[in-house]
Protein backbone atom coordinates (compact mmCIF):
# COMPACT_ATOMS: atom_id res chain seq x y z
CA UNK A 1 0.00 0.00 0.00
CA UNK A 2 1.50 3.38 -0.99
CA UNK A 3 2.30 5.82 1.75
CA UNK A 4 0.13 8.92 1.98
CA UNK A 5 3.09 11.13 1.12
CA UNK A 6 3.78 9.09 -2.04
CA UNK A 7 0.12 9.37 -3.03
CA UNK A 8 0.18 13.13 -2.39
CA UNK A 9 3.31 13.54 -4.51
CA UNK A 10 1.80 11.51 -7.35
CA UNK A 11 -1.38 13.62 -7.20
CA UNK A 12 0.64 16.85 -7.26
CA UNK A 13 2.60 15.58 -10.27
CA UNK A 14 -0.66 14.76 -12.05
CA UNK A 15 -2.12 18.16 -11.16
CA UNK A 16 0.81 20.04 -12.66
CA UNK A 17 1.08 17.78 -15.72
CA UNK A 18 -2.67 18.08 -16.37
CA UNK A 19 -2.52 21.86 -16.28
CA UNK A 20 0.49 21.84 -18.63
CA UNK A 21 -1.22 19.50 -21.11
CA UNK A 22 -4.43 21.54 -20.98
CA UNK A 23 -2.59 24.78 -21.63
CA UNK A 24 0.36 23.71 -23.82
CA UNK A 25 -0.29 20.23 -25.16
CA UNK A 26 1.34 16.90 -24.37
CA UNK A 27 4.39 17.41 -26.57
CA UNK A 28 5.09 20.91 -25.25
CA UNK A 29 6.07 20.02 -21.69
CA UNK A 30 8.73 17.84 -20.15
CA UNK A 31 9.51 16.15 -16.88
CA UNK A 32 11.91 19.03 -16.24
CA UNK A 33 8.96 21.48 -16.39
CA UNK A 34 6.99 19.46 -13.84
CA UNK A 35 10.00 18.89 -11.58
CA UNK A 36 10.89 22.59 -11.58
CA UNK A 37 7.35 23.65 -10.73
CA UNK A 38 7.12 21.17 -7.86
CA UNK A 39 10.71 21.74 -6.75
CA UNK A 40 11.49 18.01 -6.93
CA UNK A 41 13.99 16.00 -8.91
CA UNK A 42 13.18 14.31 -12.20
CA UNK A 43 14.03 11.06 -10.39
CA UNK A 44 11.04 11.70 -8.12
CA UNK A 45 8.81 11.93 -11.18
CA UNK A 46 10.28 8.74 -12.63
CA UNK A 47 9.67 6.98 -9.31
CA UNK A 48 5.95 7.65 -9.63
CA UNK A 49 5.65 7.55 -13.43
CA UNK A 50 8.55 5.70 -15.11
CA UNK A 51 8.05 7.55 -18.39
CA UNK A 52 5.99 10.27 -19.97
CA UNK A 53 3.73 7.66 -21.58
CA UNK A 54 2.81 6.25 -18.15
CA UNK A 55 2.21 9.77 -16.88
CA UNK A 56 -0.04 10.42 -19.88
CA UNK A 57 -2.03 7.24 -19.30
CA UNK A 58 -2.51 8.17 -15.63
CA UNK A 59 -3.65 11.66 -16.65
CA UNK A 60 -6.28 10.30 -19.02
CA UNK A 61 -7.50 7.72 -16.51
CA UNK A 62 -7.92 10.33 -13.78
CA UNK A 63 -9.56 12.85 -16.13
CA UNK A 64 -11.93 10.21 -17.53
CA UNK A 65 -12.88 9.13 -14.01
CA UNK A 66 -13.67 12.71 -12.99
CA UNK A 67 -15.63 13.24 -16.20
CA UNK A 68 -17.63 10.05 -15.55
CA UNK A 69 -18.40 11.30 -12.04
CA UNK A 70 -19.61 14.59 -13.52
CA UNK A 71 -21.89 12.71 -15.93
CA UNK A 72 -23.31 10.64 -13.07
CA UNK A 73 -23.96 13.86 -11.13
CA UNK A 74 -25.78 15.30 -14.16
CA UNK A 75 -27.88 12.14 -14.41
CA UNK A 76 -28.66 12.27 -10.69
CA UNK A 77 -29.90 15.85 -11.09
CA UNK A 78 -33.04 14.40 -12.69
CA UNK A 79 -33.34 17.20 -15.25
CA UNK A 80 -34.87 16.63 -18.66
CA UNK A 81 -32.64 15.90 -21.65
CA UNK A 82 -32.10 19.55 -22.69
CA UNK A 83 -31.09 20.45 -19.11
CA UNK A 84 -28.67 17.53 -18.98
CA UNK A 85 -27.09 18.56 -22.30
CA UNK A 86 -26.78 22.15 -21.05
CA UNK A 87 -25.05 20.86 -17.91
CA UNK A 88 -22.70 18.84 -20.11
CA UNK A 89 -21.82 21.95 -22.13
CA UNK A 90 -21.14 23.84 -18.88
CA UNK A 91 -18.38 21.32 -18.07
CA UNK A 92 -16.56 22.55 -21.18
CA UNK A 93 -17.26 26.19 -20.34
CA UNK A 94 -15.84 25.69 -16.86
CA UNK A 95 -12.62 24.29 -18.34
CA UNK A 96 -12.27 27.34 -20.58
CA UNK A 97 -13.09 29.63 -17.65
CA UNK A 98 -9.99 28.17 -15.95
CA UNK A 99 -8.00 29.14 -19.08
CA UNK A 100 -7.57 25.51 -20.05
CA UNK A 101 -8.75 23.16 -22.75
CA UNK A 102 -10.32 19.70 -22.55
CA UNK A 103 -7.46 17.34 -21.69
CA UNK A 104 -8.49 14.73 -24.24
CA UNK A 105 -9.16 17.42 -26.84
CA UNK A 106 -5.58 18.62 -26.41
CA UNK A 107 -4.33 15.04 -26.60
CA UNK A 108 -6.38 14.48 -29.75
CA UNK A 109 -4.42 17.33 -31.36
CA UNK A 110 -1.22 15.39 -30.55
CA UNK A 111 -2.82 12.02 -31.38
CA UNK A 112 -0.40 10.86 -34.07
CA UNK A 113 2.59 11.34 -31.76
CA UNK A 114 1.07 9.67 -28.69
CA UNK A 115 2.01 6.14 -27.62
CA UNK A 116 -0.61 3.54 -28.59
CA UNK A 117 -2.00 3.05 -25.06
CA UNK A 118 -2.63 6.78 -24.80
CA UNK A 119 -4.27 6.82 -28.23
CA UNK A 120 -6.59 4.01 -27.14
CA UNK A 121 -7.43 5.85 -23.89
CA UNK A 122 -8.28 9.06 -25.77
CA UNK A 123 -10.60 7.15 -28.09
CA UNK A 124 -12.21 5.39 -25.12
CA UNK A 125 -12.82 8.77 -23.43
CA UNK A 126 -14.57 10.12 -26.51
CA UNK A 127 -16.50 6.87 -27.07
CA UNK A 128 -17.85 6.97 -23.51
CA UNK A 129 -18.90 10.61 -23.93
CA UNK A 130 -20.52 9.90 -27.27
CA UNK A 131 -22.46 6.96 -25.81
CA UNK A 132 -23.70 9.11 -22.91
CA UNK A 133 -24.67 11.97 -25.23
CA UNK A 134 -26.47 9.63 -27.64
CA UNK A 135 -28.40 8.15 -24.71
CA UNK A 136 -29.50 11.61 -23.55
CA UNK A 137 -30.49 12.62 -27.09
CA UNK A 138 -32.45 9.38 -27.53
CA UNK A 139 -34.22 10.01 -24.23
CA UNK A 140 -35.02 13.58 -25.29
CA UNK A 141 -36.40 12.32 -28.57
CA UNK A 142 -38.67 9.88 -26.72
CA UNK A 143 -39.91 12.54 -24.30
CA UNK A 144 -40.39 15.07 -27.12
CA UNK A 145 -37.91 17.66 -25.82
CA UNK A 146 -35.26 17.08 -28.49
CA UNK A 147 -35.52 16.69 -32.24
CA UNK A 148 -32.13 15.77 -33.68
CA UNK A 149 -31.42 16.08 -37.37
CA UNK A 150 -30.54 12.41 -37.83
CA UNK A 151 -29.74 9.62 -35.41
CA UNK A 152 -28.93 10.19 -31.73
CA UNK A 153 -25.39 8.99 -32.49
CA UNK A 154 -24.98 11.59 -35.24
CA UNK A 155 -26.35 14.30 -32.93
CA UNK A 156 -23.90 13.20 -30.20
CA UNK A 157 -20.98 13.44 -32.64
CA UNK A 158 -22.07 16.89 -33.78
CA UNK A 159 -22.48 18.11 -30.22
CA UNK A 160 -19.16 16.75 -28.96
CA UNK A 161 -17.29 17.98 -32.04
CA UNK A 162 -19.01 21.35 -31.80
CA UNK A 163 -18.13 21.83 -28.14
CA UNK A 164 -14.50 20.82 -28.67
CA UNK A 165 -14.30 23.15 -31.67
CA UNK A 166 -15.95 25.98 -29.75
CA UNK A 167 -13.25 25.66 -27.08
CA UNK A 168 -10.54 25.93 -29.72
CA UNK A 169 -12.05 28.97 -31.41
CA UNK A 170 -12.82 30.81 -28.15
CA UNK A 171 -9.38 30.17 -26.67
CA UNK A 172 -7.28 32.67 -28.67
CA UNK A 173 -9.85 35.39 -27.97
CA UNK A 174 -9.92 34.62 -24.25
CA UNK A 175 -13.67 35.12 -24.57
CA UNK A 176 -16.00 32.74 -22.76
CA UNK A 177 -18.97 34.47 -24.43
CA UNK A 178 -17.85 33.09 -27.81
CA UNK A 179 -17.93 29.58 -26.38
CA UNK A 180 -21.27 30.13 -24.65
CA UNK A 181 -22.84 31.43 -27.88
CA UNK A 182 -21.59 28.45 -29.87
CA UNK A 183 -22.77 25.98 -27.19
CA UNK A 184 -26.18 27.66 -27.03
CA UNK A 185 -26.49 27.39 -30.81
CA UNK A 186 -25.66 23.69 -30.72
CA UNK A 187 -28.23 23.05 -27.99
CA UNK A 188 -30.92 25.17 -29.66
CA UNK A 189 -30.37 23.19 -32.85
CA UNK A 190 -31.35 20.02 -30.99
CA UNK A 191 -34.40 21.44 -29.22
CA UNK A 192 -37.84 20.28 -30.29
CA UNK A 193 -39.82 22.95 -32.12
CA UNK A 194 -43.12 23.93 -30.54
Amino acid sequence: MPKARDTDTAARILDVAERLVQSRGFNAFSYADVAAELNVTKATLHYHFPGKAELGEALIARYAQRFSQALRAIDAGAGDAPARLAAYARIYGDVLRDRRMCLCGMLAADYETLPEPMQAAVIQFFDENLAWLAGVVEEGEREGTLRPNGSPEAAAQALLGGLEGALLVARPYGDLNRFDAAAAGLLTGLAARA
